[in-house]
């Protein structure tokens, strides 16, 4: 059976990948307090050098992330996001899983009413990757 076969029919390498995304160990993302929490106002955060590594290949991936929040009752602290953001350079992750991950745990942490995140990876084999995912919620 060719690599494409077992791929189809879901046996293939990706088998076993990723199966601890949602409860890897990454640093704490940590927060502050909203003084205008009173006033609804758009946050956008953009970094052009998030980094991982491809799960399948073990070669690395490239990519622009960008948060858009309308925080609540609190706002992140950008030192924390950078970290965070940073300790993705050595782990082994699909695009659709960093994307998803980070919402997650920005989420979590910010509590925002609601934040959208995209992750713009560089081509691979000539295929431009964009993935986003949103986040609704409330002020707590």
């Amino acid at each position: 059976m060719s690599q494409t076969e077992e791929l189809a029919a879901g046996q293939g390498d990706y088998e076993g990948l990723q199966e601890d995304v949602r409860s890897m160990e990454l640093p704490g993302i940590e927060v502050f307090t909203n003084q205008y929490s009173d006033r609804a106002y758009e946050i956008t955060m953009e970094t052009l050098e998030f980094s991982c590594i491809c799960p399948k290949t073990g070669q690395p991936d490239f990519a622009t992330f960008r948060i858009v929040y309308t925080p609540g009752e609190l706002c992140v602290e950008l030192k924390s996001l950078k970290l965070y953001l940073g300790a993705f350079r050595n782990i082994g992750i699909f695009h659709e899983h960093a994307v998803n991950r980070i919402l997650d745990d920005f989420s979590g942490a910010v509590k925002p009413a609601r934040a959208l995140v995209t992750g713009s990876f560089n081509a691979r084999g000539g295929i431009q990757t964009t993935v986003e995912a949103s986040y609704e919620g409330g002020a707590s």
